[in-house]
């Protein structure tokens, strides 16, 4: 069995998607109106939302209910 590579990211996750969408952004700017600009832009949104995912997932504010046994 091969023995998987792990290394320790120098750059935290919100800063590698912060960096991702601005530089995903930019090209987009460059684009036609066009698939590809609007794939660029989906990309630019879907890293946002992982920025706030984990944000959210690091928070130490309350956290949403979650469903107990006891519940329908």
């Amino acid at each position: 069995m091969s023995k998987r590579r792990r290394f320790k990211q120098s750059i935290s996750l919100k800063d590698r998607l912060a960096n991702f969408a601005e530089e995903a952004l930019k090209k987009a700017s460059n684009l036609p109106p066009g698939t590809d600009r609007e794939e660029m832009l989906k990309k630019v949104r879907q890293a946002d939302i992982a920025s706030h995912m984990d944000e959210w997932t690091h928070s130490s504010e309350p956290q949403p209910p979650t469903r107990s046994n006891d519940d329908p």
